[in-house]
């Protein structure tokens, strides 16, 4: 039996996804993206987990697409590489933006193409000092996936956008916390301990609510600030008719610490 591509480990309420390609940086294949997606449904399907980390395995996070697997134009065969995007580099995107709990990247090495860009479509990332990030598409005469053309310009402003995807200069670690394109760069040596500690908080909250913040957050950035004071006063309805509103309100008032259970 062959290792998994997608190794899968639960510790309480945080389930860990570990892209497992090492010698190939975790480059991805069609192979790896159906396991990967359907780990994340497994994930999203069950009640227990109540947040998801994503990482890699070795010295790398993901080096992006494997341009020998297939629909790449290897051995004389023509690409495909728009069927590649439609079939798998999207449903993932839009599988991560869609979990019912949030997910942390853990990036512990390079994040180069399509990796870097499905490390920022989670809704954290922590990466190690050592890490970094490469827009390398330009590269090899294409233009950036993964949702990156929707990402770079939101997180880090147009100017820098157009730069990192035309130049496909190495980005790292420090200069993209630096820049508020991820959420923090910690030594190596404390990235597990960070990591954890950050997914043990969030799988603590109301995954109900972190989820529906991802997603008011982002369909604010095309609203008018009318539309979006609007939409929060919706989603404030329907968050507090859920039961973990109650549970909050209460436990504030007792003085104790929430157990939050929708999800």
């Amino acid at each position: 039996m062959s290792d998994p591509l997608v190794q899968v480990s639960t510790q309480g309420a945080v389930r860990t996804l570990t892209l497992n390609r090492p010698a190939a940086l975790n480059s991805f294949t069609a192979a790896m993206h159906r396991e990967l997606l359907a780990a994340l449904d497994a994930a999203a399907a069950d009640e227990t987990v109540r947040c998801v980390v994503l990482t890699g395995a070795g010295r790398g996070f993901c080096a992006g697409q494997d341009l020998n697997d297939e629909g790449m134009g290897q051995d004389g065969a023509p690409a495909d590489v728009e069927g590649v995007v439609e079939r798998h580099y999207k449903p993932l995107a839009l599988r991560i933006r869609s979990m019912p709990v949030p997910v942390i990247a853990m990036v512990n090495g390079v994040a180069a193409g399509a990796g870097a860009n499905i490390a920022l479509g989670c809704d954290l990332v922590i990466a190690a000092k050592s890490a970094s990030f490469i827009q390398a598409f330009s590269k090899i005469g294409l233009v950036p996936d993964g949702g990156g053309t929707w990402l770079l310009p939101r997180l880090v402003g147009r100017a820098r956008a157009v730069g990192l995807a035309m130049t496909g200069d190495k980005l790292p670690a420090e200069e993209a916390a630096a820049m508020g394109m991820i959420w923090r760069c910690v030594d190596d040596a404390a990235l597990l301990a960070s990591t954890t500690a950050l997914a043990d908080k969030l799988a603590g909250l109301s995954a109900r609510a972190l989820a529906a913040t991802r997603r008011i957050l982002d369909e604010a950035v095309v609203m008018d600030f009318a539309g979006a004071l609007g939409q929060e006063a919706r989603v404030q309805g329907e968050m507090s008719r859920g039961a973990d509103f109650a549970e909050g309100v209460a436990a504030f008032l007792q003085k104790r610490a929430p157990v939050f259970k929708d999800r």
